[in-house]
């Protein structure tokens, strides 16, 4: 920068208003929120603003105002009671008026009538806690007596043989009887080659199959695509990664090919809405992936059960029933840790076990020993 043009940004210093060095300034701290939600995915950025629209119509319903920060402890306490069931002598029962329960569920605030589960409040408590900490405020849910009535409570849950609410694994056989499902259609090509690449390129999350898109996904053979995944939820900040290359292979890449001519996408997202006669639309929302791996599932007549994450852990399962190392299947879903994947392993280690069937193999009464 020049002499002269030093002197003119002095010169014209006055006219911005100097800043408090100690403290972010309103339109900064707009900022930086802003910046905060476009690092967030959009599923967590749903979650958090379906959160905390619950939050504020419960309290107001509860305690007759809007809610502010900070909110106080005995809030968090009471808001734990009303949603998460306790014993009683009459059964188990929890303390959200039944009116305030009808209301809530009368304006789509709530899904369905009855106490919430615990993974549910839990991810409501950690919202309310962001909400905090964004604010520079100690948070209420770390308050001793609210992380003792949770951990009870987990423990109570445990007890009653209450288990996390996890979807159904899609393995080999029930994604072959959707595939199944899928006709000539162009709704069933999409289906079709959507089901196979979400699962085949290693299970993918529903935000990560909307991601495909023709500049990242390019085809490097005659039955083999190349998809380039960047971003994801172990990967949040898009660094290239040895394991960033997905591999959508046979089956999976003549699906996709079939799609992107019967489509005609040449450019953007590859999956997208269909509309009246066979029109194709604008790209699908993450939320899509799921509705169409239930839509098949029903068509299929399975269980009502699967959901997108179906995906994802039907691939791990599988993987892990055909003795796939867990280095070679990580290295397709993109888990930094093995802790998550040993569960689905053990689980088809265990179905192998020759342990199990000691009983089966037992000599029947009045049967030659062998000997």
């Amino acid at each position: 920068m020049t002499k002269r043009a030093i002197k003119l940004v002095i010169a014209d210093a006055h006219l911005v208003p100097a800043l408090d060095p100690d403290a972010i300034a309103p339109m900064t701290a707009d900022a930086v929120n802003a910046l905060l939600a476009e690092g967030e995915s959009e599923n967590t950025v749903r979650s958090y603003r379906t959160a905390l629209r619950y939050w504020a119509a419960w309290f107001w319903l509860r305690y007759g105002q809007a809610i502010e920060l900070p909110v106080p402890t005995a809030v968090i306490l009471q808001f734990i009671v009303d949603h998460l069931e306790r014993r009683t002598a009459s059964g188990l029962e929890s303390s959200l008026p039944v009116t305030v329960d009808q209301v809530l569920v009368q304006n789509g605030v709530k899904s369905k009538l009855g106490p919430l589960a615990l993974t549910t409040v839990r991810h409501r408590l950690s919202v309310l806690s962001k909400a905090h900490q964004l604010k520079n405020l100690d948070s209420p849910v770390h308050d001793p007596k609210v992380r003792e009535l949770l951990t009870k409570s987990r423990r109570a849950y445990a007890k009653r043989g209450v288990q996390p609410d996890k979807k159904a694994a899609l393995t080999l056989e029930p994604l072959q009887a959707m595939l199944a499902t899928c006709d000539d259609s162009l709704r069933g090509v999409r289906d079709r080659a959507l089901l196979l690449f979400g699962w085949a390129s290693g299970g993918r999350r529903r935000s990560e199959v909307t991601a495909a898109t023709i500049e990242n996904t390019r085809k490097v053979g005659p039955r083999a695509y190349s998809f380039t995944l960047l971003h994801s939820k172990t990967n949040q900040t898009g660094v290239a990664r040895s394991d960033s290359e997905k591999p959508v292979l046979n089956e999976a890449a003549d699906a996709l090919s079939a799609w992107l001519r019967r489509s005609g996408i040449v450019t953007g997202p590859i999956f997208r809405r269909i509309r009246r006669g066979e029109k194709v639309g604008e790209p699908l929302a993450a939320a899509a992936v799921r509705d169409i791996v239930r839509e098949r599932a029903a068509l299929a007549g399975l269980p009502d059960d699967f959901a997108a994450h179906s995906l994802r852990s039907g691939f791990v399962t599988e993987a892990a029933r055909q003795n796939i190392s867990l280095g070679e299947t990580m290295s397709m879903t993109g888990h930094t840790s093995p802790a998550t994947l040993v569960g689905y392993f053990r689980a088809a280690e265990s179905q192998r076990s020759a342990a199990a069937r000691l009983f089966s193999g037992a000599t029947k009464p009045g049967e030659p020993d062998g000997k």
